[in-house]
């Protein structure tokens, strides 16, 4: 048996060696047999490293060490030879730290993405450029397994963009101190370290390979997360809100975070009982005084010179003290004080007596800072009798509330002593609010019932305290507001203190009805649904209705967006907790959130109705998410009736909701939408909306998701294109129709000569009937006589739309235009679905459409040469010139737009044949191996009346087709190149986007008969080195024989210029010709013959006057690193076989 403490062993890394995981011998150690030394050497991989055993990052901890301290978690192999005994298996896994996935990211994220998003919006593009390069590079060299380089990545981009921060965001952070602005510029460096501590943590290899550095990493996040983030969120706020507050936001985030990182949380890694929790002692301590002292000196530094100018700011300081003090103590009940005790007792006596020390100067405070300063207007007691009832009520209160959370009410003199309390604070209250005194033992009653509820549980007493309570609600509002001429929120305040009462009385109703038996709790739901629709209403009222109305003034009134959210997210979580306990059904809980999620629409959108249109459209489309998610595994959840009904349903919901659809438009645009955007918002709302029915209930049925996929492309393509289109009338709306009427756009902004837009239609009939082929909706791929139809349609829609929209005013190039767009879109399709005779027209197609580009090209500069040496020469001479060098441009234009329009075409060509080849060539490779012909012509390309296509058949009969995609690559290239001498006059970059066009060449029997998939990226190669020799010659020439330099003369400037650059141009070209003669035949030159052709390159780098030498030495040295590299892979891959 082995022994997991003393006698495990592992291999170590560095070293390849086997070393003793402990330094204490081994008692039984001459009772077994070492194990066998490697008989190989391990491959150099990291991750083949540790398949076996896993090395620690330090060594182990002495014996006299463990004594002291708890012991460290030691390694254990991941997958090893040996096969230890389930004792020695279970031994070794009770300390162990095992790689895993990362089990705190919500955390993280909750935190760092919200302070990420500031720091970009800080640093602005220059940062967003940056991360978003460095990120795509750690994303392309993860997805290839290449991990260390992705990390690499990471950190680079992230060290990039702080540098890019510090420059580009200086003007935003240049405050008035200069300690200030280090320390702002510090937490933001501090912060992109953490993002970066964050990704770093998240990569396996780390995990497996460092063990003790991810623990580390996790330990570092979780002690400088909450120190470092709560100034970042207060610094957003403070910067939209302002610094009134701003203590108190600083102490709001800082409890927040508190909360989430600073309670006992156990280790992704560590396994077992050892050392369990994230933090230590030392953190834990700093986080207590982190939230205890930093909001309070936030306060002072901002607040010095009025910290004690009177009583509120003085009681100010003690909030800020004690408000996270009490938090503190509450966070105890789950584990944040073991760093001060872990005796229970002790922890029970601090809670209790520092509570009710905070408590009472809180309450103090509270009663100075918000009692007095904002409600002072409704106590009607005279001082100093005031002072000592709101005292009474709100310390009793306080000392009742707490008594009974902490458990201290358990007997019966506690329960006399609670309620005696209880009904002495109701009396106090109900005095300082001005009640009657002959109705004062009416709120006596009611706190007795409410504190015999507390004590006896007693639903009957919870509902003589909602009733009693109701009624002083009702009388405070009577006296108070009952008689003022005050219109608030659109109506009388006499109605709306209606609607508040019944709110209030809801409220209060709910809680005894959840404690109800279970087959009353449709009493519940119904006392949550009232009381949201209220609660809904009276939001939308002062929120959209925002103006109070009185005495002939009018008045505005804000109610704050933040009220909404905080509503919403307490109603949310109540429904919620309702589900999990069973007090709530999911049908109720259904229209709860529905309710609650249309309330947050008015935020978003501004309109009078829009909750109650955002309700009624959540109503209609998350019924597949929340009521069929209790339906069997097995089986459709959804009925197909039910489906359609729901679809149905939607949209005519998206229809009512026509208007806020048209506002919400109108406000992102900043005018009315037309109504070909209007109809494509409404079509791809209703698919968005009907997304949920397909893919959670019937993913299974093709034609639904077919149809799905045409409804949202349609929506979108309406959207983009935005067709002409009068259906104002339609949508039944006098909001639209008025908005349409008006003229505020033309009279703002002036009327704009442009194209006609008809043939917008064109183009979304073109792409409908693609995507609708493409889908199987159409059945072209087994229909001949479909396919023609198809493609004419398609070709001449495509044409007429080219033409007129692009060629407006050509009109003798059109039936020239159309004709060529028909012939690619015919060879295009039968290429792709060839029938029994398309391999014997389609080589005359593009003869024909080959032929097609000579003569329009050289018809429009003909014709348009014809109009400027055909007008009428009588009249102004500069007006003739004029109309001349305009129609001049417009030929470059038009000829500009021909030879894209033909690039495009030979493009295509290109890669319809090269994909077409290459899954022919799959397919016979598996007829070889499997003996039987499964051509996908045969399979998917049947026809009524014509012989099946083998791959036989087609290589006799289609031999073209490598030859046309040659052709057709080349024409794409050449005309690409004309394309950028043109528009850039020769660029030096260009070309490395073109050569790429060079990787769709195939192989074929007339013009490139050697050429094979090994030879794929010579012509890229190529062409990029043929090209800049020949700029750079061209640079040279143009530079020498420009006017004014005397070249002929030796020791002249230019004959200078040209000796020493055609020089440095010769020194590039050895590296060149050595790199394209090995992307021809993989011959491996001598590693010497690398390095002396290597330097030769550094001279054209640093002295040449041209630019296109310099990028021919720079591609050299990169051409020699990449042929060293790409022959030592080649070599190794070589010996692996062997």
């Amino acid at each position: 048996m082995w022994n997991s403490n003393s006698s495990s062993q592992l291999i170590s890394p560095s070293h390849h060696q086997i070393a003793p995981l402990s330094s204490s011998p081994s008692p039984i150690k001459s009772h077994r047999k070492p194990p066998p030394p490697p008989t190989k050497m391990m491959p150099d991989d990291p991750f083949s490293r540790h398949r076996a055993f896993i090395s620690p990052s330090s060594p182990s901890p002495s014996p006299s060490s463990r004594s002291f301290s708890s012991p460290r978690p030691q390694p254990i192999p991941l997958r090893t030879s040996l096969s230890p005994s389930p004792s020695s298996s279970s031994s070794a896994a009770r300390h162990s730290l095992t790689p895993s996935t990362f089990a705190h990211n919500s955390r993280l994220a909750f935190a760092l993405v919200p302070a990420a998003l500031f720091l970009l919006d800080l640093g602005g593009t220059p940062v967003f450029t940056i991360l978003t390069l460095g990120l795509a590079a750690a994303y392309f060299f993860d997805s290839v397994k290449f991990s260390v380089p992705s990390f690499l990545s990471v950190w680079i981009s992230l060290v990039l963009s702080q540098l890019a921060f510090f420059f580009s965001s200086s003007p935003s952070l240049s405050l008035a101190s200069l300690p200030l602005t280090a320390l702002s510029l510090f937490l933001c460096a501090e912060t992109t370290f953490l993002i970066g501590v964050w990704a770093s943590v998240n990569f396996r290899w780390i995990q497996i390979e460092h063990p003790a550095i991810a623990i580390a990493l996790e330990r570092l996040l979780f002690a400088c997360v909450p120190v470092a983030v709560p100034p970042l969120f207060t610094w957003a706020v403070i910067s939209a809100v302002g610094m009134a507050n701003s203590a108190y936001y600083f102490l709001a985030f800082s409890c927040l975070f508190y909360w989430i990182f600073s309670i006992p949380k156990p280790s992704s890694f560590k396994k077992g009982n050892s050392e369990p929790f994230i933090l230590t002692q030392l953190e834990s301590c700093v986080h207590s005084l982190y939230i205890l002292f930093l909001p309070l000196l936030f306060h002072i530094a901002s607040h010095h010179s009025t910290i004690f100018s009177s009583l509120s700011s003085f009681c100010d300081l003690l909030l800020l003290f004690f408000l996270p003090f009490l938090f503190q103590l509450y966070t105890s009940t789950r584990g944040t004080l073991w760093w001060v005790s872990t005796n229970p007792h002790h922890i029970r006596q601090i809670q209790i007596v520092n509570g009710a020390v905070a408590v009472v100067i809180l309450t103090l405070c509270l009663e100075v800072r918000v009692i007095f300063h904002s409600f002072g207007r409704y106590i009607h007691v005279p001082p100093p009798v005031n002072y000592i009832l709101v005292t009474m009520t709100m310390l009793g209160g306080a000392a009742g509330l707490g008594a009974h959370m902490s458990g201290m009410v358990k007997d019966s003199v506690s329960s006399a002593v609670f309620t005696s309390v209880t009904v002495l604070v109701s009396a106090a209250g109900a005095i300082v609010l001005g009640f009657p005194i002959p109705f004062i033992p009416l709120p006596m009653i009611s706190g007795f019932f409410l504190a015999r509820f507390f004590t006896q549980k007693s639903l009957s007493s919870y509902f003589a305290f909602v009733s009693l309570s109701t009624l002083m609600v009702l009388w405070f509002v009577t006296h108070h507001f009952w008689d003022l001429n005050i219109w608030l929120a659109a109506m009388p305040l006499k109605s709306f203190t209606k609607y508040l009462v019944f709110s209030i009385m809801l409220a209060l109703s709910v809680p005894g009805l959840v404690l109800l038996p279970m087959k009353f709790k449709f009493l519940t739901e119904v006392g949550l649904v009232m009381h949201a629709v209220t609660l809904c209403w009276l939001e939308d009222k002062l929120f959209n209705h925002a103006s109070m109305y009185y005495f002939g003034y009018d008045e505005e009134v804000i109610y704050p967006s933040y009220m909404v959210v905080v509503t919403t997210v307490l109603g949310v979580g109540i429904v919620r907790r309702g589900e999990a306990e069973g007090r709530i059904g999911s049908k109720a809980g259904w229209i709860l959130m529905c309710l609650y999620g249309g309330k947050l629409a008015m935020l978003v959108v501004v309109g009078k109705s829009v909750v109650w249109v955002a309700t009624v459209l959540l109503l209609a489309v998350t019924p597949p998410l929340l009521l069929y998610k209790d339906k069997a595994k097995g089986g459709s959840k959804m009925k197909p009736h039910q489906a359609y009904a729901h679809a149905a349903i939607i949209t005519i919901s998206a229809w009512v909701c026509r208007e806020t659809i048209f506002q919400a438009l109108q406000f992102v645009n900043g005018r009315p939408p037309s109504d070909g955007l209007l109809l494509g918002s409404f079509i791809l709302l209703v698919g968005v909306a009907c997304l949920p029915i397909v893919t959670l209930h019937f993913p299974h049925s093709q034609p639904a998701k077919k149809f799905l996929i045409l409804t949202i492309s349609t929506g979108l393509l309406l959207l983009t294109l935005q067709p002409p289109l009068s259906l104002s009338w339609a949508f039944n709306s006098p909001l639209i129709q008025s908005s349409h009427q008006s003229n505020d756009d033309s009279s703002i902004y002036g009327y704009s000569l442009s194209g006609p837009t008809w043939p917008s239609w064109l183009l979304i009939l073109t792409l409908i009937l693609s995507l609708a082929s493409f889908t199987s909706i159409i059945p072209v791929k087994y229909i001949s006589e479909l396919r023609v139809l198809y493609s004419l349609i398609v070709g001449f829609s495509l044409g007429v739309y080219i033409s007129v929209q692009y060629f407006y005013g050509a009109v003798v190039l059109y039936p020239l235009l159309i004709c060529t767009v028909v012939c690619a879109s015919v060879f295009v399709v039968f290429t792709h679905l060839p029938s029994a005779s398309s391999t014997k027209i389609l080589p005359w197609v593009f003869a024909l459409l080959v032929a097609l580009f000579p003569v329009t090209y050289l018809l429009e500069g003909q014709l348009r040469a014809q109009g400027i040496f055909g007008i009428n020469t009588e009249g102004d001479e500069t007006e003739e010139q004029g109309y001349q060098f305009s129609t001049i441009l417009a030929i470059q234009g038009a000829k500009m737009s021909l030879l894209g329009l033909y690039a495009a075409i030979f493009m295509l060509i290109s890669l319809v044949i090269k994909f077409d080849l290459s899954a022919l060539l799959h397919e016979k490779a598996l007829t070889g191996q499997t003996g039987r012909v499964k051509t996908r012509l045969f399979q998917q390309r049947r026809t009524a009346g014509s012989p099946a296509l083998t791959i036989k058949r087609l290589s006799a009969e289609a031999a073209w087709m490598p030859l046309i995609g040659n052709i057709s690559t080349i024409l794409c290239f050449i005309i690409c190149l004309i394309l950028n001498i043109s528009l850039t006059g020769g660029s030096n970059r260009a070309i490395f986007l073109l050569a790429p066009i060079l990787l769709l060449l195939n192989q074929d029997s007339d013009i490139i008969s050697s050429f094979g998939d090994r030879q794929r990226y010579f012509p890229v190669i190529f062409a990029i080195s043929t090209y800049l020799v020949l700029l750079a010659l061209y640079r040279i020439f143009e530079e020498v024989f420009s006017p004014g330099v005397e070249f002929l003369f030796v020791g002249g400037p230019g004959w200078f210029f040209a000796v020493k650059n055609l020089a440095l141009l010769m020194l590039t070209l050895p590296n060149h010709i050595l790199f394209n003669r090995f992307m021809w035949d993989y011959v491996k030159q001598t590693d010497a013959v690398l390095l002396l052709t290597l330097p030769l390159n550094l001279p054209s780098v640093v002295i040449t006057d041209v630019l296109a030498i310099r990028v021919l030495g720079l591609l050299g040295a990169i051409y020699s690193l990449a042929q060293y590299l790409i022959s030592r892979r080649v070599r190794i891959a070589g010996m692996k076989f062997i």
